[in-house]
């Protein structure tokens, strides 16, 4: 499944991922809140982080291959020493995942990720959710009969602080995807 994602990302639009229940696929690119929601929370972090940590928004992915997963957060937490290496981030290296949630496939980040960045290690999972103006920040990786799982979670709306971590950024001024007349999302 590996080497499919890696072939696709470069002749499909969106992004791949492969996850416990196979590969995912987000077919729509960002779009602008989302990539300014991204820009500020990367922005914000990196001002408040000791100098060796960055917040960082690129490539590759983070992959454990023994578990067949390999995710893309929006947002790596991650020393940069961590990423002197070949190929994708081992995810027990990362402080903290960051995602902001897509429009076009929000299960992905409240679901799916929610399963698999506490069975990858990563011990910080924060998501932004500009579809509510909401989101929230769980750690404390814990042993259930379904697998580990996050034990925390603190909720925070947008105007709010919230910590990551160890660092804490304001939510001001976080963009929302537009709602149509009708109500639904555009």
């Amino acid at each position: 499944m590996r080497e499919f994602v890696q072939s696709m990302d470069d002749t499909l639009p969106g992004k791949f991922e492969v996850a416990k229940e196979g590969i995912v696929h987000d077919r729509t690119a960002p779009v602008g809140p989302h990539e300014l929601t991204t820009l500020r929370v990367r922005k914000r972090l990196e001002k408040v982080m000791p100098e060796d940590l960055v917040a960082h928004t690129g490539t590759p992915d983070v992959e454990d291959r023994s578990e067949g997963i390999m995710r893309h957060p929006d947002v790596m937490v991650i020393a940069e020493a961590d990423m002197e290496v070949e190929g994708s981030f081992d995810p027990r290296t990362l402080v903290a995942a960051i995602e902001v949630v897509s429009r076009s496939n929000p299960d992905n980040d409240w679901v799916g990720k929610m399963r698999d960045y506490p069975l990858l290690g990563i011990p910080v999972y924060a998501i932004f959710d500009p579809r509510t103006g909401s989101g929230a920040v769980l750690t404390d990786i814990h042993p259930t009969p379904a697998g580990p799982r996050y034990a925390t979670r603190k909720e925070f709306v947008y105007g709010e602080d919230v910590t990551i971590g160890e660092w804490t950024i304001t939510t001001q001024n976080l963009p929302r995807y537009a709602k149509s007349p009708d109500g639904a999302e555009d």
